[in-house]
């Protein structure tokens, strides 16, 4: 039923047509008439009961309920929104005299971008680097959860920690798996996909649940497959990825578990991260001539690199798609003379057990 709603002014009208048909004589509702006064102060009344009536219409509603509201509306169906996930990546540690000393980098040790506005901590260690190496990966974990840990490659070049035998910090890759919380349309969206998917035991169901493990995830499922590729009637292997592309063992086991809860009765599966494929990438481009090519090769980069990192499990890396993110990253590219992936020029991915990260991006002058 459509609701009709009256401003201001339309109340006060009513009211004042309503008075002067119920009154036997003529009454004086001209602004600033007694009458007039008490029929805009039950005006403001009216109104703002005609707002609380909207706020209660909106709320009893998933379509057009909002923040809290959607989360105790789907919290009665046993769903909650997904928090905030945070950026984790491989920084390389290095040392100037690496023949001097050994190294060791404990848990907890923090890396910062080179602003010091995002920091890190070191996690799945302790790492050691030995004498006479020059430098190890470590992988770090953003201290802040959300989109403020997805940085650009070369960014984080300070140490927040002093560690004896640890000179230098970078991260080659850029960090782009950290993601802010469940926004209201995604939430409304995984509710319909839950409800449409309880007690069914299908792929959907297994998507959805894994997906509703955390922020970020994506997977494939692999019917009558085991993990090694053999064909195993009533076997299906989920392949999940949290854009990292190497998922951590306690967020498979998270989705080991979700996945059993709904799996069909007398089937049995595995849970296993992807496979990944770095692709190197150069993008040969020629800009206007009143442009600054370091800006455009910069715009062009971040844009390349947030696609391929936001890619799913299964998603091929296209090339066409590049000379699309090129053009669209400055309005000074002219144009895209070539792309290569790997030093080739097909596309890259595209197979279930597989997911497209980013390596090297190169953007130079046509």
């Amino acid at each position: 039923m459509t609701t009709t709603l009256q401003s201001f002014d339309d109340i006060v009208q009513g009211m004042c047509a309503g008075l002067q048909d119920a009154s036997g004589s003529l009454i004086d509702v001209s602004s600033g008439s007694v009458a007039r006064a008490l029929l805009e102060s039950g005006a403001s009344i009216a109104l703002w009961v005609q707002f609380l009536n909207m706020q209660v219409l909106a709320s009893t509603r998933l379509a057009t309920s909002s923040g809290t509201d959607i989360d105790s509306w789907v919290g009665d169906f046993g769903l909650t929104r997904l928090a905030a996930t945070s950026a984790s990546g491989q920084v390389v540690m290095s040392s100037l005299n690496p023949a001097g000393s050994s190294a060791v980098i404990p848990n907890g040790a923090q890396v910062r971008t080179a602003d010091g506005s995002v920091s890190f901590a070191v996690v799945g260690g302790p790492y050691t680097r030995p004498a006479g190496t020059v430098s190890v990966a470590v992988t770090v974990r953003a201290l802040t959860a959300g989109t403020l840990g997805n940085v650009a490659s070369g960014t984080i070049s300070l140490q927040g920690s002093s560690i004896p035998g640890i000179d230098l910090v970078s991260n080659p890759v850029a960090f782009t798996n950290g993601a802010d919380p469940e926004t209201d349309a995604a939430l409304r969206a995984r509710f319909v996909a839950y409800i449409n998917s309880r007690a069914q035991a299908t792929v959907l169901a297994i998507r959805t649940a894994v997906q509703a493990v955390q922020l970020g995830v994506s997977c494939e499922v692999i019917e009558n497959t085991a993990p090694d590729g053999t064909v195993v009637p009533g076997y299906f292997t989920v392949v999940m990825d949290d854009g990292s592309g190497a998922p951590p063992a306690a967020l498979l086991d998270a989705a080991q578990q979700a996945v059993d809860a709904v799996r069909p009765i007398g089937s049995r599966f595995s849970v296993i991260g992807p496979t990944v494929i770095v692709a190197n990438m150069q993008v040969v481009v020629e800009i206007d001539a009143q442009a600054v090519f370091a800006d455009v090769a910069a715009a062009i980069t971040l844009a390349v690199d947030a696609y391929v990192g936001a890619l799913p499990v299964g998603a091929p890396l296209r090339l066409t798609r590049i000379v699309a993110l090129a053009y669209a990253a400055s309005a000074a590219v002219t144009n895209v003379v070539s792309v290569t992936l790997d030093g080739g020029s097909s596309d890259l991915g595209g197979t279930l057990t597989s997911v497209v990260r980013a390596g090297q991006i190169s953007v130079v002058g046509g």
